[in-house]
Formats: C-alpha cells, sequence, structure tokens
C-alpha cells in the first residue's frame, strides 16, 4: 500500500504544494525514491513555513468542515430539485456505519445528483453567485 497525502488541505490557504508518501511494502520504495531523486522531494523553507503555519489550525479547519458538510448533506438530501446525495456521514450511505467505527467525523467533502441531469447541472453552476467554480481543493473557501 502506498498513501500519499496532499499539503494543500493541511496547509489550508491555497499557497503550498507538498505531501508525503507513507509505504507499508519494502519493493515500492525504489521505484518512489528513484522519482524522487529525478524531480526532487524536500520543501523549501518557504513552503515548510506555510505548511507549519496551516498545521496549527488544522483540527479547527477540519471540524468546521465536518460539521458544515453535515448539515449541507443533511439539507441537500430533502431539497425538491436534488435526486441523491453522496456523503457518508448521511445514515442513508451504504458505509455509514463503517466510516462511523473509523473516523472522527465524516469530512468536508460532498458530492450530489441534481434531478435534471447535466442540463441541471450546468444550470445550477452558471447561477451560484457566491461559491467559485474550481477544481482546486484544500483552500480556505468554498467551492463548486
Amino acid at each position: 500500500m502506498v498513501f500519499i497525502a496532499d499539503a494543500e488541505f493541511l496547509g489550508g490557504h491555497s499557497d503550498l504544494l507538498a505531501g508525503v508518501i507513507a509505504i507499508r511494502k519494502k519493493e515500492h520504495c525504489e521505484p518512489i525514491w528513484n522519482t524522487l531523486k529525478l524531480f526532487g522531494g524536500a520543501l523549501s523553507p518557504w513552503d515548510a513555513f506555510l505548511l507549519e503555519r496551516g498545521i496549527k489550525t488544522l483540527a479547527l479547519r477540519v471540524a468546521r468542515q465536518n460539521d458544515n458538510a453535515t448539515k449541507l448533506a443533511q439539507y441537500l438530501s430533502n431539497h425538491p430539485k436534488i435526486e441523491k446525495v453522496h456523503y457518508p456521514g448521511l445514515v442513508a450511505h451504504p458505509q455509514h456505519e463503517l466510516v462511523k467505527r473509523q473516523m472522527k467525523g465524516f469530512g468536508g467533502m460532498i458530492s450530489f445528483e441534481l434531478k435534471g441531469g447535466v442540463v441541471a447541472g450546468v444550470k445550477l453552476i452558471e447561477s451560484v453567485k457566491l461559491i467559485p467554480l474550481a477544481v482546486s481543493l484544500g483552500g480556505c473557501e468554498s467551492l463548486i
């Protein structure tokens, strides 16, 4: 098993690119080490500072993300224009009990399906005023 953690989320301000790789099996080590030798694998002092700064507020940010996502998922699951909500914090989620045993919270990411499919999705994205359309994760703003 190879586990890769994204430090953009750890930093929390969309100003950091870093990560960590944790390897269980020794045979995975050599190819990863060779890649790191070619492309580099050390943080600059500035990036290390940004990472250390962001980690200080990580517990608070994750707790708030869990709370907000749970409330939003519950709201969306009762909305007449929503077909389905994918969020492990909802009792209806197929792995809710497993997640409850393994985690302290349910995470800050929600996905949902709109009644009306792609056409409804495009209309929603084009209508949203306060939440920007973006592909980045780990910043301090909500994104769609």
